[in-house]
């Protein structure tokens, strides 16, 4: 979790309206409880949303100056508020993921927040969790986010962002005031949106380099996800229902010959071991995944979810460093190259799917439309473009 990440939620966790005029009294009172020596008057409100705003200073800077506002950061260490964020990490509490959020922890203490942070090793357990609400937030797979969000749950879909320049030009768009109307979904909010890596197929075998050449073979699909199975088996290839944690030693162990999955996931998960030695990873990204961090409406109004996805935009960068620095470590050996009419037929593919599931509101046609809009931008040759 990067730094400006824990800063902007402890900005949710006292600004939970922006403004003297969209408080009521009740509301009021419920701060001014929270703040204990701090009179909040309605200039002081208004001052915050005036920093809160605007959109010419960085968020760690709006931050600070409303923590001083109010004077939240001069509040005994831990004493006003607790949040539980659920994080899903495969490597539980000594995963990277985990640490990293572990490590912003420190910051929240200083500015009087609590933040329990509780890691999972199972996507679907903390999934669970956080619909029974014993977690305000929770940082998962855009797979998952789709049961919250259609919208933002349809970012992950196949074939619809071609590469990192796209990702970065939508995650843009996504973190700008214009799209918050999108961020809530019944009682849910998304809070921010990250990279995490073009999946890819991953083959025990390298003469599956084509769709046809799938056929009779086993494939991994999310046990959750039902469409997926559909999809695998209408090329002629057979379904095998997993989950993310089992799928890879499904793999490695030769009970599946297919396994789409993130490059950064290589050498975390030992890759390497199902592929050996004849297999490979074709060098053509499905699509750009993402992990979304999704909150309680309750918790995190969206005025507030609107700061923290603007903090976790402008970690864009640092979360591509990192991506970048996992998959170097790919040795060139197994990348299967494949030829430019097999990808066009990949392309048509795809897009047909996509077409598909939008029609069975599986997939956002409101997102699809803006995806394809970026697709156009960078690419106005494209066959999609002159519809």
């Amino acid at each position: 979790m990067p730094k400006r990440l824990s800063l902007a939620l402890m900005a949710g966790l006292f600004c939970s309206a922006v403004s003297a005029a969209t408080l009521t009294d009740a509301q009021k009172q419920q701060l001014q409880e929270l703040l204990p020596g701090t009179t909040l008057s309605d200039s002081t409100l208004d001052k915050m949303a005036e920093v809160f705003y605007t959109r010419e200073m960085p968020v760690r800077s709006r931050l600070q100056a409303i923590s001083k506002l109010v004077g939240f950061d001069q509040m005994p260490k831990g004493s006003s508020f607790k949040r539980v964020i659920c994080i899903w990490d495969i490597a539980g509490r000594s995963g990277p993921v985990f640490n990293a959020a572990m490590e912003q922890r420190a910051l929240a203490v200083e500015y009087g927040i609590n933040l329990e942070m509780v890691p999972y090793t199972s996507e679907t357990v903390m999934v669970e969790e956080f619909k029974a609400g014993r977690c305000d937030a929770a940082l998962m797979s855009g797979l998952r986010a789709r049961q919250f969000n259609l919208y933002s749950g349809s970012v992950d879909a196949i074939g619809a962002v071609p590469d990192s320049k796209h990702m970065q030009t939508l995650l843009q768009v996504l973190a700008h005031p214009k799209q918050a109307g999108h961020m809530v979904q019944g009682e849910y909010v998304v809070m921010g949106i990250y990279p995490a890596g073009a999946a890819h197929i991953f083959v025990n075998d390298r003469t599956i380099s084509s769709l046809a050449k799938a056929a009779g073979r086993k494939v991994a699909v999310l046990d959750y996800d039902e469409t997926q199975a559909e999809m695998v088996a209408a090329i002629g290839a057979t379904p095998v229902s997993t989950d993310i944690v089992s799928a890879p030693n499904k793999f490695n162990n030769g009970q599946i010959d297919i396994l789409p999955a993130p490059l950064v996931a290589y050498e975390v998960l030992e890759l390497y071991k199902g592929m050996s030695p004849d297999g490979g990873i074709v060098d053509y990204p499905l699509t750009q995944l993402t992990m979304q961090l999704v909150g309680r409406l309750d918790k995190f109004p969206n005025e507030v979810a609107q700061l923290i996805r603007e903090a976790s935009f402008e970690a864009y960068p640092q979360v591509v460093d990192r991506i970048a620095q996992e998959t170097r470590r790919v040795p060139d050996k197994w990348m299967i190259t494949i030829p430019e009419k097999d990808k066009q037929e990949y392309e048509v593919m795809m897009q047909d799917a996509r077409d598909a599931l939008r029609e069975r509101n599986y997939y956002s046609a409101d997102m699809l439309t803006l995806q394809s809009k970026i697709r156009c931008k960078f690419n106005p040759a494209r066959s999609e473009c002159s519809r």
